[in-house]
């Protein structure tokens, strides 16, 4: 067993309502999330980056190590990163901070937290926190496992956020689909 899967089934058996999944995102997952960054994309954050599986198809997608900012609840993930990418910034911060932290600077966000299973109230707190530290343009990718867009239409409409449906990932347990949400109006103007 990998250190990676050995340190997500010790947390998962510790903490099961901080981890969602049963198993960490697979690589064909970590791929389609990250494929719409580059190098010129600017400073990038991610939001519940686990074990780091996700993180590693940004870094080889050719975002710079400098320019990619982690934030993890866990501790102990926090550990596994920060011995896995020295050189990337992370921190042991909920992701809305990135608002704070960011304001309107960042080029996308990566989120591999579990928004089906969060409260609304919660999921609109990280979505609002998401916009503040994109720049115009800037997109929030996140992945689910059910049927529809992770991100509820109450949300959506609130914030006024579309969503855009990405690939399915039928190589991942479970299969799972990527979806790449911006601003309402970027999305009009680029029509």
């Amino acid at each position: 067993m990998s250190k990676d899967l050995s340190l997500f089934i010790g947390q998962l058996l510790r903490n099961p309502r901080e981890i969602s999944a049963v198993v960490p995102s697979s690589r064909a997952l970590a791929m389609a999330m990250a494929a719409p960054l580059g190098p010129g994309i600017g400073p990038v954050a991610e939001f519940g980056p686990g074990t780091g599986r996700i993180t590693r198809e940004i870094l080889a997608r050719g975002v710079s190590p400098r320019d990619l900012v982690l934030y993890e609840m866990n501790g102990a993930f926090c550990e596994r990163l920060r011995q896995t990418f020295p050189a990337v910034r992370v921190v042991n911060r909920p992701a809305q901070d990135a608002a704070r932290d960011f304001a309107g600077r960042l080029g996308a966000v990566v989120s591999g937290l579990p928004l089906l299973s969060i409260p609304e109230p919660v999921q609109r707190d990280i979505l609002a926190a998401a916009f503040k530290a994109l720049a115009p343009g800037g997109i929030f990718i996140q992945f689910t496992y059910g049927p529809k867009p992770p991100v509820a239409q109450e949300v959506r409409q609130a914030l006024g956020i579309s969503a855009l449906p990405g690939p399915r990932v039928w190589h991942n347990l479970p299969p799972a689909r990527v979806y790449i949400y911006r601003r309402a109006a970027e999305n009009i103007a680029a029509m």
